[in-house]
C-alpha cells in the first residue's frame, strides 16, 4: 500500500551522473545542467564532490563550479564529501548548502573508495555531519553497498540496520540507503526501507538505485511504496562509480518521475522541460543516454 502521495528528487546528475565520464565535461556545461535541473523544478542538486581530483578527475573543477551556481534560497545544494578535508573544503566556498556523507557496509569497498573501514567510513560520515551543523548547513548520511557488494557479495539486513541506527544517532537530515552496484530487488528493497525506518523512527529514508540489472526503477517504486520520502536521480540515467566494477547508470530521473506522476505521486518536476533537458545533455554528452522515457514519444 502506498504510504505517501509526494516525493522529493533529488537531482544527482552533476555529481554521480558525470563522475565516471572519461571525457572531462567543462564547468560552464555542468553548470547549465544545474541551471536546467532548476528549471525542470528540482530543488535539491547534488553538484559535485570535494574528493581528491587526481582520483576522481571529472570534478577537479569543484570550487570553480560552485563559485558560478545560481544564488537561489529555494534551491539546496549538495557537496559529496568523505572526510574532513573534503567537508572543509565544502564549507569553505560559502556556497554549499548541505553536505553529503558516505559510509558503506564492507571493509573491502570502504577501502578501495574511501581509504577506510565501515566502520571507519560511518565515524568520518557522523564528524562531517557535526561539522555541517557547527557550520550552520545540514548533513545526510548514504549507506553506500547497502544491497550488495562488488568484492564481498550481499550485504545482511541486519547490518544495515545496525549502521542507520548508528547513523540516526547524528541527527542528519535524513538516512539514505544507496544500491551502488544495482544488484537490489524489490522484495529485498522493501524490507530493507521499511526496517530501516521503523530503526531509525521519525528520521526520513532517502533512497538512492542503480540500473545495472535493470531493476532501478522497480526498486524505487518498492522504497516509495515502503514510505522512502526522497529518490536520487540523475538525468539521462548517467552515472556509475570509479571504484565499482561494472557499475551502471543511476536511475534516469524523466523515468522516474513518468513512473511516478502516472502512478499519483507528486513530484513538482516538469515532465516536458526533463525531456528537453534531457535531449541537450545527449548532444553534450555525444552519445544515447540510457533513460527511456526521453527517447520514446511523447505521451499523452
Amino acid at each position: 500500500m502506498l504510504k505517501n502521495r509526494a516525493v522529493e528528487i533529488v537531482e544527482v546528475g552533476p555529481r554521480d551522473g558525470l563522475q565516471n565520464e572519461a571525457a572531462i565535461v567543462s564547468t560552464a556545461d555542468k553548470l547549465e545542467l544545474v541551471r536546467r535541473a532548476i528549471d525542470y523544478g528540482v530543488r535539491r542538486i547534488e553538484v559535485t564532490s570535494f574528493v581528491n581530483p587526481k582520483r576522481v578527475p571529472q570534478l577537479a573543477d569543484a570550487e570553480e563550479l560552485v563559485a558560478m551556481l545560481p544564488g537561489r534560497n529555494d534551491v539546496t545544494y549538495i557537496g559529496l564529501v568523505l572526510n574532513r578535508r573534503g567537508a572543509e573544503r565544502a564549507l569553505a566556498t560559502g556556497r554549499i548548502d548541505e553536505l553529503g556523507a558516505v559510509c558503506v557496509t564492507s571493509d573491502s569497498f570502504g577501502i578501495r573508495n574511501q581509504g577506510q573501514s565501515s566502520d571507519e567510513s560511518l565515524a568520518a560520515a557522523i564528524e562531517i555531519v557535526a561539522l555541517a551543523k557547527e557550520a550552520g548547513r545540514s548533513g545526510q548520511i548514504t549507506i553506500a553497498t547497502a544491497f550488495g557488494c562488488p568484492f564481498e557479495g550481499r550485504v545482511a539486513i541486519d547490518r544495515v540496520v545496525e549502521m542507520a541506527k548508528r547513523a540516526a544517532a547524528a541527527h542528519p537530515r535524513e538516512v539514505a540507503l544507496a544500491d551502488t552496484i544495482g544488484v537490489g530487488a524489490p522484495a529485498q528493497v522493501a524490507e530493507m526501507v521499511g526496517r530501516v525506518r521503523e530503526a531509525i523512527g521519525g528520521l526520513p529514508v532517502r533512497v538512492h538505485f542503480h540500473n545495472t540489472r535493470g531493476t532501478g526503477i522497480a526498486n524505487a517504486w518498492a522504497a516509495v511504496q515502503e514510505g522512502a520520502t526522497t529518490v536520487d536521480a540523475s538525468l539521462g540515467g548517467l552515472g556509475g562509480c570509479p571504484f565499482a566494477p561494472g557499475a551502471a547508470g543511476n536511475v534516469a530521473t524523466e523515468d522516474v518521475v513518468y513512473m511516478l506522476e502516472g502512478s499519483g505521486v507528486a513530484t513538482g518536476l516538469d515532465l516536458p522541460q526533463l525531456v528537453d533537458a534531457a535531449g541537450w545533455l545527449t548532444g553534450v554528452m555525444g552519445r544515447p543516454l540510457p533513460a527511456m522515457v526521453s527517447r520514446a514519444p511523447a505521451f499523452p
